[in-house]
């Protein structure tokens, strides 16, 4: 059922504006939809209620949201006149580049906990600093826009980290389910080139295969096999852009029995055999 869920992906490898409004916001009131990019919202005015993977959240003023690609998203009411911006980075960029690690810190930091709340000050600076963006946005090519993802990207996940780090979230107590996803999703962080079997998983966190799916399930709205697989061929894709090792080389580096299942493995995600990937322009 949730593979037939409305999917949402943004057409350029990043982008950023303002034109959220209620009649766009709207369209999700009705359905949830999955997300396909990752999108970083600041919220200056206005109120939203929606379920990100299950979970409710209330959005206000001098509110940062963080949605992680895969999420499952909905609205539930829209209240007052809205001001939000937003930047996101697609689907397609996020599987081409190697950003595989940065996802899952990401994950990570903000599992269950998609909102910091600003004080008006820094709600205020960091709206300069999209409005910068926005300028930037507007006055360069695509091409350029393209030239500079990987520096943004990086300096928009340092900034949230840092600022989770300085809302001391991680001392924040999380549920029980919430702590089983971030411990499990840490462990495929380390382990993901050693393991991709979800019982040795389950086995390290001391719970049965069952309770380990379940929990990830509600949570974060994926799955465990899911989530290392994303691992898995990410760290082959960039592998097989950046580096000059040999196919089997890197089939021997993610752990896989022989290359012939890891080719198997590559197109049954990917659509096209490693070389193939290799060879695309």
């Amino acid at each position: 059922m949730e593979k037939d869920l409305p999917k949402i992906d943004l057409p350029e490898d990043w982008v950023i504006g303002t034109d959220i409004n209620k009649e766009l916001l709207s369209l999700y009131t009705n359905y949830p939809v999955r997300l396909k990019c990752e999108i970083f919202v600041l919220c200056m005015e206005g109120e939203v209620e929606a379920s990100v993977n299950l979970n409710h959240i209330s959005v206000r003023g001098n509110d940062v949201i963080t949605l992680m690609p895969g999420s499952i998203f909905q609205v539930h009411s829209i209240n007052g006149d809205l001001k939000i911006y937003f930047l996101g980075f697609s689907s397609q960029y996020l599987e081409q580049a190697s950003q595989a690690h940065s996802m899952l810190e990401a994950i990570y930091s903000t599992l269950g906990r998609p909102i910091i709340t600003l004080k008006p000050e820094g709600a205020k600076m960091l709206e300069e600093y999209l409005q910068f963006l926005i300028r930037m946005y507007e006055g360069m090519s695509e091409k350029i826009r393209n030239e500079i993802t990987s520096n943004l990207y990086a300096d928009i996940h340092k900034g949230i980290s840092i600022l989770y780090k300085s809302k001391n979230y991680g001392k924040v107590s999380l549920t029980k389910s919430e702590q089983i996803c971030r411990n499990f999703t840490q462990l495929v962080m380390l382990h993901y080139s050693q393991t991709r079997n979800v019982s040795w998983y389950a086995e390290k966190l001391g719970i049965t295969h069952a309770h380990l799916c379940t929990t990830v399930k509600q949570v974060m709205g994926t799955t465990c096999v899911d989530i290392i697989s994303s691992m898995v061929i990410m760290d082959a894709k960039s592998q097989l852009k950046s580096t000059h090792l040999s196919i089997q080389d890197i089939s021997d580096s993610l752990n896989f029995a022989n290359m012939s299942f890891f080719g198997k493995y590559f197109k049954r995600y990917v659509g096209m055999s490693p070389l193939e990937y290799r060879n695309k322009g």
